[in-house]
């Protein structure tokens, strides 16, 4: 039986406590994790995201709801932060259960990689009082589309 549970918060996110929330079942016999953290440099003092919550959440929920799906999970949990972060501090928390390892790796990958593109998320990378909108690049989209059998014309 497969589980899902998602999290959309502005609340740093407690990857020790949302580990211990993963649904898994008895069946389960591999958990893959990633998570994303802020990262440095070029003169990078924040992180900002902005959501449309309820647009926000029910595509992570699809996208969690598509990897159980495909990959056969016995349990996933996805946690994503929004708001500002600072450098070093963890934005999103994806967690794949299976009965083998193949399977949960593949789903870890696939969400991130379809989160970067499918769900609403406005990104600021900020540099002092200075901001910068930051979109999806082509890398991000290529991945997005092996993922879901796309093509992706956008560097054409």
């Amino acid at each position: 039986m497969r589980q899902s549970a998602t999290l959309l918060t502005a609340d740093p996110l407690d990857l020790a406590a949302l580990n211990t929330h993963l649904p898994v079942a008895a069946q389960t016999g591999a958990i893959a994790s990633f998570t994303g953290y802020v990262r440095g440099g070029n003169g990078l003092t924040e992180l900002e995201l902005l959501v449309h919550p309820v647009l926000t959440q029910a595509a992570l929920e699809e996208i969690s709801e598509d990897a159980a799906t495909r990959f056969d999970l016995t349990g996933l949990l996805m946690a994503h932060r929004h708001g500002r972060m600072q450098i070093g501090e963890p934005i999103v928390h994806i967690l794949a259960a299976s009965s083998h390892r193949h399977a949960a790796l593949e789903a870890v990958s696939f969400a991130i990689d379809v989160l970067k593109t499918q769900a609403p998320f406005w990104k600021r990378e900020w540099r002092g009082e200075r901001y910068q909108w930051i979109e999806p690049t082509s890398d991000d989209h290529d991945k997005a589309a092996q993922w879901l059998g796309e093509t992706n014309d956008r560097h054409s």
